[in-house]
């Protein structure tokens, strides 16, 4: 089995007085890995990566991937200069990463056209697998069904997380099953993994990480009515977290586990009152 299936979760970055908090960092590491989801993403959009500066950036991955062991961790890529990514990918290429994951250029909204060449380009450098973005809320464009089943011939293209709201374009990829499809809407993981996606690469999966891995292993394992029940009490908590930009609601509902402290970098703004003492009734409960 490909190594892109189960829960993974896209690790936020954590701050303390400004600077990145490297020791709750290695902490939430430890949490993830002992609740036994499948891997980690570090430097996604939860992470807050273009917050950071260049050397932070290194400083996060660094100390994911030293915390993390044996358990697999992708790092994020993201830009709209191809000529910084391709420099980007070749760093990357010296690192233990068990892989990048890729989103679209944003902001210029490139050609169908435009984003398998910048794909396949990069994909090209990579040494490592790749796991296409698809996030058109964020970039823009969205990866249209052709364009993804062109990449998927691609030797080092593995995987997507599929986060374009497209039924259609969730199982027509299922189908063809050349790519591993992970969920990124979060509230769409039952429906994903009942249709044969591969799992989730999900930010909800910060709270209760153990109940995400118990559904994906409940469904997976063919306990139907198991899952279901999971999943409905994991959706009040999914639907929370998801109700303002992200990663605000989850940093407040790790800040209220003690985890992390509740701080982002501007223009990122904390979760409002209201919402925080929902997140704290929800992850008590």
């Amino acid at each position: 089995m490909s190594i892109f299936s189960g829960i993974w979760v896209p690790v936020v970055t954590p701050f303390a007085d400004g600077a990145v908090d490297h020791v709750a960092l290695r902490r939430l590491v430890r949490f993830y890995a002992d609740a036994g989801v499948a891997g980690l993403v570090a430097l996604g959009t939860t992470g807050e990566p273009a917050a950071l500066e260049a050397a932070e950036q290194d400083a996060v991955l660094a100390t994911v991937l030293a915390e993390a062991g044996a358990l697999p961790v992708l790092a994020g890529v993201a830009g709209n200069q191809t000529a910084h990514l391709r420099e980007r990918m070749a760093q990357l290429n010296e690192l233990p990463v068990a892989g990048v994951l890729i989103s679209a250029p944003y902001y210029i909204r490139p050609s169908q056209a435009g984003l398998i060449e910048h794909f396949t380009a990069l994909a090209d450098l990579s040494v490592k697998p790749v796991v296409l973005y698809d996030i058109p809320y964020r970039t823009g464009v969205r990866l249209e069904l052709a364009t993804l089943l062109t990449l998927a011939a691609h030797p080092r293209i593995q995987a997507v997380k599929d986060c374009a709201g497209s039924l259609d374009t969730t199982l027509a990829l299922i189908l063809d099953g050349r790519l591993q499809v992970l969920a990124g809407d979060d509230i769409h993981l039952f429906n994903t993994l009942c249709l044969g996606g591969s799992g989730a690469i999900a930010a909800s999966a910060h709270v209760h990480p153990e109940r995400f891995v118990a559904l994906y292993r409940a469904l997976t394992e063919g306990r139907l009515e198991e899952g279901r029940g999971i999943f409905h009490g994991l959706a009040p908590l999914i639907g929370a977290l998801c109700s303002e930009p992200n990663p605000g609601p989850v940093k407040a509902a790790l800040a209220s586990q003690g985890l992390i402290r509740d701080e982002l970098r501007a223009p990122m703004t904390r979760a409002t009152d209201a919402l925080r003492e929902r997140l704290r009734e929800l992850v008590a409960a």
